[in-house]
């Protein structure tokens, strides 16, 4: 009798372990999935900047072809590490493109640039509380994967520990300047 119940607390005990690491998985693929949603809008939303700051600044072509060229790379990027690398070129043309269209008194002044600046600085916010949502579920996750006894279940059913998502180059942390009121 004794060991039957012995048993049975036992299986409910890797019954528990098991859906905790299940639903952080799950979590884990939910959040990354948030990430992606604020990267398609931020994708979605350069080719308007691109089209915008080109009516005033058409001889600058190799700059729209950078920044065309890493959100075609960014949109193609599949995993978070292939993800990361993109984004961050991606986010270094736009400062670049960024940079140039500042040297443009009159573009700084049209309406409909200005707010797709206001946009992509909300689109930058959201993207960075998605990132960190993130990193706090994969955080949790791999807390789990490595304590005792989960860590036992987690190998036993193949869960396996996930990255972060971070910035290689420091540099990159910074949101894109996206504003040039005076």
């Amino acid at each position: 009798m004794a060991l039957a119940l012995v048993t049975i607390a036992m299986a409910l005990g890797l019954i528990v372990v098991y859906n905790r690491l299940a639903q952080l998985n799950v979590q884990a693929d939910n959040a990354w999935a948030d990430i992606n949603v604020q990267l398609k809008r931020r994708h979605d939303l350069i080719p308007n900047l691109v089209e915008t700051v080109q009516g005033y600044a058409s001889h600058e072509t190799e700059s729209f072809r950078a920044v065309i060229e890493a959100r075609s790379a960014a949109i193609a990027a599949r995993g978070p590490a292939q993800q990361q690398q993109a984004e961050q070129q991606l986010g270094a043309s736009l400062g670049q493109f960024f940079a140039l269209a500042e040297a443009y008194p009159a573009l700084r002044a049209v309406e409909s640039f200005r707010a797709l600046q206001d946009d992509l600085g909300r689109i930058e916010e959201a993207l960075q509380n998605a990132r960190r949502y993130f990193n706090a579920v994969v955080r949790d996750l791999n807390t789990a994967i490595v304590q005792f006894p989960s860590n036992l279940v987690a190998q036993g059913c193949g869960i396996q520990r996930r990255a972060f998502f971070e910035l290689e180059d420091r540099a990159e942390a910074a949101v894109p300047k996206v504003s040039f009121g005076g």
